[in-house]
């Protein structure tokens, strides 16, 4: 599969920060009930290996499973140790990005201006994570997107909730990374696949009328 063939049913990624193992394969799998299909756990977690190699045993069938705030070649190989399948950055390391793609893993790294765009995509990335949205504003995506190949996924991460979306959607956004709205550690498995279900919710509503590039 390709990585448009997990984004494009619902382009919403679920950043599940501070994810413990022992919750893993239950916060996942209300994720995936409420139908999203991409699951990062961030590095800077606790045992993060240990949940990707969880929830990729439990949920890998269903949703790409991988890592965010990956840093470095070497954790790289770690993740796909591990059973990831994506690797999702805060920045735009083309070493990383060469290191995903190497890997035969999806590379998802973040940007913040037009250099660091076309930088990463032409080291192979898959798509690109505008980061932080509330850095990048929709006049600003809107600037991008007249120049970025239309194809090219761009995911605004930082801040995004349910009612803020459309704005994005309109500058021409093709989905969105979910963090803090969608979950925080702590969070039984019933309080996030709520906060998951929101957020699908409002997906066809704000989507109405607008073609995904």
């Amino acid at each position: 599969m390709l990585f448009r063939d997990w984004l494009d049913p619902l382009p919403l990624v679920a950043i599940l920060r501070g994810l413990r193992p022992d919750e893993a394969e239950a916060i996942g799998t209300a994720v995936a009930d409420a139908g999203l299909r991409i699951i990062e756990v961030p590095l800077n977690s606790p045992q993060p290996l240990e949940s990707i190699r969880l929830l990729s045993a439990a949920l890998g069938e269903r949703c790409l499973i991988g890592a965010g705030t990956v840093l470095t070649p070497a954790a790289v190989e770690d993740v796909a140790a591990a059973g990831g399948r994506v690797i999702v950055m805060p920045h735009a390391d083309t070493a990383v990005i060469s290191a995903a793609k190497r890997a035969g893993l999806f590379c998802l790294p973040g940007v913040s201006t037009p250099t660091e765009a076309f930088a990463a995509l032409a080291a192979g990335a898959d798509g690109l994570k505008a980061f932080p949205a509330e850095l990048i504003t929709p006049a600003v995506l809107r600037a991008w997107r007249a120049v970025i190949p239309a194809s090219t996924p761009l995911l605004p991460v930082g801040g995004i909730t349910p009612d803020g979306m459309q704005v994005y959607l309109d500058a021409g956004a093709t989905g969105f990374g979910l963090g803090s709205a969608l979950y925080k550690p702590g969070q039984d498995a019933a309080t996030v696949g709520a906060a998951a279900q929101a957020f699908v919710r409002a997906w066809p509503r704000h989507h109405q009328g607008h073609s995904t590039p």
